[in-house]
């Protein structure tokens, strides 16, 4: 199966995931709308690069800029709102076009918008939903899919037993879009007794080590009797199936994740994950910047309506496809379409159980 993916912002019109389309013109009045032959300067704000993916991001969309010969100076708050702040300062004393913001607290980020905003500065909102609606523009995969599809499989897989949800940080909207929609997924199987919420808990910076911790007294209290461990992303289903390995259950347990970071391939791939959300970055990272360019510009993008239930209103949005990826279909999607490589997936795989090679 060969992904489909999105390649947003070709030629006059973009393709949407969700939704009904709707113009949203940019009001910017800068200095690329008064002399479109200066160079355009996006500011990108990122909360954090340690995990693989967010790396990726970061990469991706300096490339993109270069491509375009766009100038973009790139900060990392390393998972400090107070950090994101003076960095989202600075960016606007450099005189930024356009601002992108990958939050690290939803909330405390729309004074960063209003900054910004005040100065006439068009704001994207990254992967990560600002409470805002004064953002130009969403853009993300489809976090609510992405909630849905982990919590389809762990039913799908264990519909009866004991369950564990490891959200992510309570300052990630993400984080609690994700929640909203594993629980309505899992709600009828819970008002029948046929599964059991015995533990949950949002993990702080989406941590690994502080998931594995929750991990590990979740299976203490629960005298090893869990079936399943719905993870919110990958770092922290690591934690997990660090804290299920020290007790023999690796493999033997449901464990979800997303981001299809390398490691976690690995574990699917031997048996020690079950499954992830595969996101492609590059057209996420292209595409911020290619919206940045229209924006900064004066050009209208064409988006769908989005509800951030924090501040009960719509904003604009993309939102990409998302795929889920467990054992079987390793081959037919990240190595396929050249995310992974085969010989990196199966790493810790004897050569006799690999799959024939692409």
């Amino acid at each position: 199966m060969k992904i489909r993916l999105f390649l947003l912002f070709i030629g006059t019109a973009m393709t949407l995931a969700c939704g009904p389309q709707a113009s949203n013109p940019t009001q910017n009045t800068g200095g690329a709308a008064k002399d479109p032959s200066r160079k355009l300067k996006i500011g990108f704000s990122m909360a954090t690069v340690k995990e693989e993916r967010w790396q990726r991001d970061k990469d991706a969309f300096e490339a993109h800029c270069r491509k375009l010969q766009v100038e973009c100076p790139v900060t990392v708050a390393d998972n400090s709102a107070d950090r994101q702040a003076n960095d989202v300062d600075n960016l606007l004393t450099q005189g930024v076009d356009v601002l992108v913001i990958a939050p690290q607290n939803a909330t405390q980020a729309a004074a960063l918008v209003e900054k910004a905003k005040a100065q006439k500065i068009p704001v994207i909102s990254y992967d990560r939903l600002i409470d805002s609606d004064k953002i130009d523009l969403y853009i993300s995969h489809q976090v609510p899919v992405i909630g849905r599809r982990m919590a389809e499989y762990a039913l799908a897989k264990a519909p009866t037993g004991n369950y564990v949800m490891v959200y992510g940080s309570k300052t990630d909207n993400n984080a609690s879009i994700m929640e909203k929609e594993q629980l309505e997924v899992l709600k009828p199987a819970i008002d029948s007794g046929a599964i059991k919420i015995v533990a949950d808990q949002f993990i702080t910076d989406w941590k690994p080590e502080l998931a594995l911790n929750f991990a590990e007294n979740a299976l203490t209290q629960n005298n090893d009797n869990i079936q399943a461990f719905v993870v919110s992303n990958d770092g922290m289903a690591g934690g997990v199936v660090q804290a299920l390995a020290g007790r023999g259950l690796a493999g033997k347990v449901i464990v979800t994740g997303q981001d299809a970071q390398l490691d976690a391939l690995q574990r699917i791939a031997e048996g020690k994950q079950s499954m992830t959300v595969y996101k492609a970055i590059i057209p996420l990272a292209s595409g911020a910047v290619e919206a940045a360019v229209r924006l900064a510009k004066g050009e209208p993008l064409t988006t769908s309506p989005f509800r951030n239930d924090k501040i009960a209103k719509d904003v604009p949005a993309i939102l990409l496809e998302v795929v889920t990826v467990d054992k079987n279909n390793l081959m037919d999607t990240v190595i396929r379409d050249g995310y992974a490589k085969y010989d990196d997936v199966y790493k810790n795989v004897p050569e006799a159980e690999r799959p024939k090679r692409p």
